[in-house]
């Protein structure tokens, strides 16, 4: 009887491991915002969420790219900044859709909406 248990958790298992490699990954705009100076980053990517993980390991060890976020974290840690998921990409039914434009084109877009340059 354990056996079969066994069996059939593994297989479940397997197959929920199976539908999350093969789910749509969250592509979409995300920002990081300095709360003291209003600073902001806008940054694009095929997986925000692992992008944002990025971000804060990279802050957490000290080498972020950008100084200012750096300078505030080393100041107050997390609670200095603000992590946001500003929009996802809808997986599109063509085959062929062009994930890389549509993503350039929504940093654009959110980038001129809160002032900043190209």
């Amino acid at each position: 009887m354990d056996s079969l248990a066994n069996q059939a958790s593994r297989s479940a298992r397997r197959a929920a491991a199976r539908q999350a490699r093969d789910a749509f990954p969250p592509m979409g705009i995300y920002a990081i915002r300095d709360r003291a100076s209003g600073h902001l980053l806008i940054r694009a990517s095929r997986d925000v969420h692992a992008a944002l993980n990025r971000a804060r390991f990279e802050l957490r060890m000290g080498m972020h790219a950008d100084r200012v976020l750096q300078a505030e974290w080393n100041r107050g840690g997390a609670e200095g900044l603000a992590f946001e998921v500003l929009e996802l990409v809808k997986e599109r039914e063509d085959a062929g859709f062009d994930y890389a434009g549509e993503l350039k084109a929504l940093q654009q877009i959110h980038r001129e909406l809160q002032g900043l340059a190209p």
